[in-house]
């Protein structure tokens, strides 16, 4: 053994390494680097750490050897070292039992005196698996999809070659997501979808419903406290009506150009055939502390021995693709009444943490066609969700309250604050001025969602107000030199005030889709089971969802409810932010955008939007760039991805800044004219994620 617990634990008592070459802090930036982002190694990932935890163990394993040895650190991604190391880990992650009992010191290169996370904000709701650095923009004339999977991308690149039309391709990719990305979305799910089709912006609700039998009081405890998010999460309790099929089905009926049960074929031929488990897949399976206590879920993700299957393991999905099979021939109706239905609600209303969903709620369930909200940001105008989502206001209301900073404050116009290289992974970072802007009007924004926004079939929601130019300018004056530290909401025209804000912190797994198609239509569709593998109830092949914890877990303060509890039928709110860009002069669509990513979400489309629109980037630049942003608590920068030097220049602004796991999973397809003067789509996928932009 190379290292023994002993001197690990010594050298997690010592300053950073402070000698020179590649045993300084230089090298232990690339130690902490690839053991953070991208060792594999079993033993290491069913320890159920997060990658920053390992990693900074790793940083001091071999800082300690170093300083023992006095020899250079040599290429960490030769196997030779990595298996060296890992066996290291291996050893010292035993000795750790728990990740609580690590000793481990964070390395002094990270961002300097970033605060630990505070309790308020919740952690990403899937861990984080990689950066893919060196991931190029994807150029094509006719057609392009991208999704979270490169599986998924292809079968709706197929069905884009066959003449099939956007929600062709979305159709086709949400059912081989359901198959290969099963942590973060399904047909098990729901979804917001927003669709052009040449002439018209529509948005399209597929949100979950809460079961009849619900109650504002879902989520307290007899001793009148919240349950803890897994206490609620694990179980029938979470799980509203699975709406994702249902809004599918209603956008192919008025813009499908190819037969319904053809867009099934690839997931069920990957279903029956099978496919090999990717590196995310098999990370978020092995991070799950509560997979094994549900028994379909054991039988198909772990061994004969308990483990996770490995990365490349061919997995098969027999009842899965008898699932699709069914759909393609009768519809999206199948989960909604018969033998499929049946043992949906049976599943759900069993357990110990049982729910109340009935056969007559998704009887009675119905995806419903809302007001897209479009506002405009200079030469464009961006359309996005409107409730129950929160997404579509938020960007709206950060767009239009930097838009009116900069001309308050022209230092704080955003096309001469361009991004600056940096020596990171995504070799871009934002410049501290334009963060220190945007994290600002994140802060307003959310104050203002936290307060007013839910679903608007149940509770008055004045969308123009929100997002009136003149109120947003009136917010933008809010903002100066130092940091604002805790927004409050504002009086939007319009505002009810009789409600309490919702101070529940979201955690959503997502997953994003986008397409355009031959005839100029496209779409943007974040679908979602809500957190990593939702409720952990495993159905007919697929997982069910615990949206219901997108709601509220106490339904009032201080004698005055919250617009976002629980009632029988209601829609969660959510932060899913699928986006249409267009130029105002012409009505041309300029792109397609949107991302998981849980409440971060409004974070990670506002940064790519700015990115693409008001620094020109081209998409996987825009989308590669570290994340930053505020959910109203600290300044989040990208742990990793941003320099130390941003984090200073924010703190002397007067931010609380937060060093943390920021996995977005980002699509994007922007019009671009090419080197020879011709029109032509170009696409980014995330490189924090496994997905691809393909097109022709």
């Amino acid at each position: 053994m190379l290292f023994s617990w002993k001197a690990a634990g010594q050298g997690a008592g010592m300053t950073a390494c402070r000698c020179n070459g590649p045993c300084g802090p230089a090298g232990l930036r690339r130690a902490k680097y690839f053991f953070g982002r991208r060792l594999s190694d079993t033993a290491v990932a069913s320890a159920r750490l997060p990658s920053s935890r390992y990693a900074r163990i790793a940083t001091t394993i071999v800082g300690s050897f170093c300083r023992r040895s006095r020899m250079a650190i040599p290429d960490l991604t030769s196997m030779a070292w990595r298996g060296a190391l890992a066996l290291a880990l291996s050893a010292l992650l035993g000795a750790c039992g728990t990740p609580g009992g690590s000793t481990a010191t964070p390395d002094a290169s990270a961002a300097p005196a970033a605060a630990a996370p505070p309790a308020a904000m919740p952690p990403a709701p899937e861990v984080a698996s990689g950066y893919r650095p060196g991931m190029a923009t994807v150029y094509a004339q006719r057609h392009m999809a991208a999704a979270a999977n490169p599986l998924a991308t292809e079968a709706g690149r197929a069905m884009l070659r066959q003449g099939g039309s956007a929600i062709d391709a979305a159709i086709a990719m949400q059912a081989v997501l359901t198959l290969v990305e099963p942590q973060a979305t399904g047909i098990g799910g729901g979804a917001f979808i927003m669709y052009w089709d040449g002439k018209n912006v529509q948005a399209f609700d597929g949100r979950e419903t809460a079961p009849a039998g619900a109650t504002e009081n879902l989520f307290m405890r007899p001793d009148g406290k919240p349950m803890s998010f897994s206490e609620a999460q694990i179980g029938g309790r979470s799980v509203g009506t699975p709406g994702v099929m249902r809004a599918l089905e209603m956008v192919h009926r008025k813009h499908g150009r190819l037969p319904w049960a053809r867009l099934f074929q690839p997931a069920i031929d990957l279903a029956e055939k099978g496919f090999p488990i990717s590196q995310r897949l098999y990370t978020q399976v092995a991070a799950d502390k509560f997979l094994a206590n549900s028994p379909e879920m054991a039988a198909y993700f772990l061994d004969a021995q308990g483990k996770p299957k490995p990365a490349g393991t061919v997995l098969k999905n027999p009842k899965l693709a008898q699932t699709l099979r069914d759909m393609a021939r009768r519809g999206a109706g199948v989960l909604y009444g018969g033998p499929i239905a049946r043992d949906i609600v049976a599943k759900v209303n069993s357990g110990s943490n049982a729910g109340s969903l009935s056969m007559a709620d998704l009887d009675s369930y119905r995806a419903k066609q809302r007001v897209p909200v479009c506002t405009d940001y200079k030469r464009w105008k961006i359309c996005g969700m409107p409730p129950p989502s929160s997404g579509g206001i938020a960007i709206a209301q950060i767009l239009g309250t930097l838009q009116a900073l900069e001309t308050k404050n022209p230092k704080y116009a955003l096309a001469a604050l361009k991004p600056q290289a940096v020596n990171t992974p995504a070799q871009l970072e934002a410049h501290p001025d334009a963060v220190h802007a945007i994290a600002e009007a994140d802060r307003l924004a959310y104050a203002d969602r936290g307060l007013y926004v839910a679903d608007a079939d149940f509770v008055p929601v004045d969308v123009s107000g929100m997002v009136n130019p003149s109120y947003l300018a009136a917010r933008a004056e809010l903002i100066g030199e130092q940091s604002m530290g805790k927004a409050q909401p504002g009086t939007p025209p319009g505002a009810t005030l009789a409600y309490a804000p919702d101070r529940s912190p979201p955690r959503i797994s997502t997953s994003q889709i986008v397409a355009v198609d031959d005839r100029g239509g496209a779409i943007s569709m974040t679908t979602t089971i809500e957190s990593y593998f939702g409720s952990h109830l495993m159905v007919r092949g697929f997982m069910l969802n615990n949206q219901l914890t997108d709601f509220s877990f106490v339904p009032s303060e201080n004698g005055k409810p919250v617009a976002n509890r629980v009632q029988p039928g209601k829609r969660p709110r959510s932060s899913m932010a699928p986006t249409l860009v267009f130029d105002r002069e012409s009505g041309q669509l300029v792109a397609t955008v949107g991302s998981p990513g849980g409440s971060q979400i409004i974070e990670y489309v506002s940064k790519a939007l700015v990115g693409m629109l008001d620094w020109n980037l081209d998409p996987q630049a825009a989308i590669g760039m570290g994340n930053f942003g505020s959910r109203n608590g600290p300044t989040e920068v990208e742990q990793g991805l941003v320099s130390p030097g941003l984090v200073q220049a924010l703190q002397a602004r007067g931010h609380q800044v937060t060093a943390i796991e920021m996995t977005s999973g980002t699509q994007a397809i922007v019009r671009r004219q090419g080197p020879d003067g011709k029109t032509v789509w170009a696409g980014g996928a995330d490189p924090r994620r496994e997905g691809v932009a393909l097109g022709d």
